[in-house]
């Protein structure tokens, strides 16, 4: 009898503790890898549906591409069929007469923008190479390269601490952030 007591306890605690780990897996709690296009099982048994943040975007439903109509046109990217900082510069004369007049005197406004990935690296570079008295041409040889601006700063001016960049690169995006909100509101 004991035999049999033991041998059903031992066979129950098996049952039991080998049923864990399954009943543990629940239904999926959310999205791993890929991501799938609808909802989500939920976040455990027959618990509902998960919370999907503050965004309330479903997973895996992100399209970059989609947000960029949200951004109030061109952001400075040159993504698809979007313009280059020449043709934003040939259109924007308000902002093409104040960063002209940042750069060295000869300098062609035009030629300086080719090459740079969108309108607002171009204009941090204008300014912070007229902050420094960083040659332009150099720190442009240097970004269009493949050098961020933080890199290119640090090669062409060594002396800065890396603090002394990050505020000069911080200081220069702001600038630019600025001169194109405001030649935008005319």
């Amino acid at each position: 009898m004991k035999r049999a007591i033991l041998f059903s306890t031992a066979l129950a605690a098996l049952f039991c503790l080998s049923g864990l780990p399954l009943m543990a897996q629940g239904r999926g709690g959310g999205t791993a890898g890929g991501g799938g296009m609808g909802q989500s099982g939920g976040s455990g048994m027959g618990r509902g549906p998960m919370d999907n943040g503050p965004t309330g975007r479903q997973p895996g439903m992100d399209n970059p591409g989609m947000d960029r109509g949200r951004n109030g046109g061109n952001n400075g990217s040159t993504m698809g069929s979007e313009k280059t900082p020449t043709e934003l510069l040939a259109q924007n004369t308000k902002l093409s007469d104040k960063l002209q007049g940042l750069l060295p005197a000869g300098t062609k406004l035009q030629d300086a923008a080719s090459g740079f990935k969108n309108l607002g690296e171009f204009v941090a570079a204008v300014h912070v190479s007229h902050n420094l008295n960083i040659p332009f041409d150099q720190l442009k040889s240097k970004m269009t390269s493949g050098d961020s601006l933080g890199k290119a700063l640090q090669t062409l001016n060594p002396n800065l601490s890396r603090q002394d960049v990050k505020s000069e690169v911080k200081k220069g995006k702001q600038q630019a952030k600025e001169d194109i909100k405001t030649s935008r509101q005319s």
